[in-house]
């Protein structure tokens, strides 16, 4: 394989965010950026938002497109957050029982979505966005009539409706992070939350090679031939996306348990821009996707996150980093669309 077919495999964006990267850590010492710090933070966004990114391949694998509508999944997710809260679940037992929550939830709302759309073949990514929007519109007015009554999640002042932030830290922040994990120069290493994101690849990699996955592959690919070799084509969409929400749950409750804290109302609008990025960064296209984009793309994303504002900031007393985030996620999308024009053409 020469150069030019190596290049052409990778794609430019790829190699020029990769290339960035790269040339971030070798200046960080330069203007007093401790690379240790800068990788650890790398390290740890990289597994706090990368089931996240995650949720994107079953829609794609069974042609239903980039998922838009992830943050019905992070409703779904939140939920299962805020009912683990509310019965004062704490450590392991209340981190698994947001999960399991979370999941159902999740599982519910992909349902509906999956149904949706299914009426919509051919605009599946529009609408994806108005449902994601839409939903978050709506939990915000659903946020403030919920018959919560935990002290630690409602206003104090008025005695109902829920706060903007709610804090994980009498109950499971860090759950999973402080799993096993040691010192590496000085930093913590996530070792639990890594594990976890690399036991859900697993999952979702193995799936995909049952006879249901091949089906909803084959689905995506080839929607005419499936259905010829006798696979129901719309349950297999349906099946996709509600595994796509289950898992946007999932992830929401390891982005919490990270954090330290959930945020409600407008916070999950715009999430599913950055793993949409990211998935489409690792080298995804609107009809292939596996692992191993999922991987690459998240671990360059949130390096460019991670790297650009501490570097800037040192250099040149001026932060640009929403500047940059807004052209890394932005422009990978435009990229994505505009090569699947090209394609149709």
């Amino acid at each position: 394989m020469n150069i030019k077919s190596m290049i052409e495999a990778a794609g430019w964006p790829r190699i020029i965010i990769a290339l960035f990267l790269l040339f971030l850590f070798l200046v960080a010492p330069l203007v007093d950026v401790k690379i240790s710090t800068s990788v650890s933070d790398t390290i740890v966004r990289f597994g706090r938002n990368g089931v996240m990114v995650l949720a994107m391949v079953p829609m794609i694998r069974s042609g239903c497109g980039l998922n838009f509508g992830l943050p019905l999944g992070i409703i779904g997710g939140i939920l299962g957050i805020l009912i683990s809260v509310e019965l004062e679940l704490t450590g392991m037992s209340g981190f698994l029982t947001a999960l399991v929550l979370g999941v159902g939830f999740g599982a519910v709302l992909g349902w509906g979505y999956g149904i949706l759309l299914n009426m919509v073949k051919g605009d599946e990514m529009m609408i994806a966005t108005y449902v994601g929007f839409s939903s978050v519109a709506f939990m915000s007015m659903a946020w403030l009539m919920l018959p919560f009554k935990s002290k630690a999640m409602i206003w104090s002042f008025g005695g109902s409706g829920l706060r903007t932030t709610i804090s994980m830290d009498n109950y499971w922040t860090n759950i999973l992070s402080d799993f096993l994990s040691f010192r590496f120069f000085g930093q913590i290493f996530p070792t639990g939350m890594i594990l976890f994101f690399a036991f859900m690849c697993f999952l979702v990699w193995l799936f995909f090679r049952t006879q249901t996955g091949q089906a909803m592959s084959a689905v995506g690919q080839n929607p005419d031939f499936a259905r010829a070799s006798g696979v129901n084509v719309d349950k297999m969409r349906i099946q996709s996306v509600i595994l796509s929400t289950m898992i946007g749950a999932v992830g929401i409750i390891v982005y919490a348990q990270s954090y330290g804290f959930v945020q409600l109302y407008l916070a999950p609008l715009f999430m599913a821009f950055p793993a949409v990025a990211a998935v489409l960064l690792g080298g995804a296209s609107l009809g292939r996707v596996s692992i191993v984009h999922v991987l690459v793309g998240t671990f360059l994303f949130q390096g460019i996150l991670t790297m650009t504002p501490s570097v800037i900031n040192s250099a040149m007393s001026m932060d640009i980093s929403e500047v940059i985030r807004l052209i890394v996620s932005n422009g990978m999308i435009i990229y994505a669309l505009t090569r699947r024009v090209k394609e149709v053409r």
